[in-house]
């Protein structure tokens, strides 16, 4: 039986492949490449001697979905694929809809047809939106506040009808912090297309010479430093709860929304100030004003992730930046 991983040429979804394959896993990755490079099958390769089946193709097409699940014996899928800058969203929120909410439908409606009722599926924080305060626990409301977030919670909405309406299926919504780090052979890391949408991969262009100075974004929130707090996660660390998550799904029934953080907060500044230390190079950069919609302090309640899945984050902050650094100064220019 083989397990399909949407989205899995990505970032959190290569360093995911990674922990499968090494666990001995039959793989088969499907992504339509546009946030990705082919390159990545390679170094997925290079570290684990083994080669996923790759499908070049768009969760959104019906029937490329039909003929993959037809070819190949899938049990379970990990759901990865979509889009996922919050400014882009904003400026272009039909493609956001269309590709993440449409694209798990079609998803959906092929694994139903097949009968593979397993799902992972790679949802976010930023499904509680801006009037929780932290640590936020899986039961407390939901709401966003752009459309790449309201495309996480329709589709965790879709899936708690599905499972409701249906007992065959198993979910597992995994609603993940700040992922950042690299796999320590500097081989796969954080490759965004074009100026970076997050902290740390912004930091490491600029370690490196690409990009000229950080912004940062309020220094005059209600924190110890006066910059936002996140709960910085090492992907490696989330990627190994993507492999908890899909053998817990052997025992769990229904729909499930389970936190994967590690319950500590790291200030932009602190970021910052630790990049430098790990890489020996100066982080120039600017206070500009607050965006809107920012909150001061997020971090995670991850004491159910413990309890259903046997999981915590085991990497600290200082190998989360050494590894990035590794990986960003190992490829100044990313996969090209």
């Amino acid at each position: 039986m083989a397990l399909l991983i949407t989205g899995g040429t990505g970032y959190i979804g290569s360093h995911t492949v990674v922990e499968l394959l090494s666990a001995d896993q039959e793989v088969v990755i499907v992504d339509n490449l546009s946030n990705s490079s082919i390159k990545v099958l390679q170094r997925i390769e290079q570290i684990t001697g083994k080669t996923p089946v790759f499908v070049e193709s768009d969760i959104c097409d019906r029937v490329a979905m039909d003929v993959l699940f037809s070819t190949y014996n899938i049990d379970s899928v990990i759901h990865f694929a979509g889009l996922k800058a919050v400014g882009e969203s904003c400026q272009n929120p039909l493609s956001y809809y269309h590709n993440n909410v449409t694209g798990t439908l079609v998803l959906l409606e092929s694994m139903a047809k097949h009968q593979v009722y397993n799902l992972v599926f790679s949802s976010s924080a930023t499904v509680y939106g801006e009037h929780n305060a932290s640590p936020l626990v899986e039961s407390m409301p939901t709401s966003a506040t752009n459309p790449y977030g309201q495309t996480k919670l329709m589709i965790e909405q879709i899936l708690f009808d599905l499972a409701a309406s249906d007992p065959n299926w198993s979910i597992i919504n995994l609603r993940y912090f700040n992922p950042i780090g690299a796999h320590e052979s500097g081989l796969i890391g954080e490759n965004p297309n074009g100026i970076p949408n997050n902290l740390l991969p912004y930091v490491a262009q600029v370690a490196v010479g690409r990009l000229e100075k950080l912004q940062v974004f309020g220094d005059d929130y209600d924190t110890h430093d006066g910059t936002g707090i996140r709960d910085y996660i090492h992907v490696v660390d989330l990627a190994i709860g993507h492999v908890k998550a899909l053998l817990a799904l052997q025992q769990l029934k229904g729909c499930r929304a389970i936190n994967l953080g590690t319950g500590n907060g790291t200030s932009v500044l602190e970021i910052v100030k630790g990049f430098e230390s790990v890489s020996g190079k100066d982080i120039p950069y600017d206070i500009v004003p607050r965006r809107s919609g920012d909150i001061a302090t997020v971090y995670a309640n991850a004491q159910l992730a413990h309890q259903t899945l046997d999981w915590r984050a085991e990497k600290k902050l200082v190998e989360m930046l050494t590894d990035t650094w590794r990986w960003q100064s190992k490829n100044p220019n990313g996969f090209e």
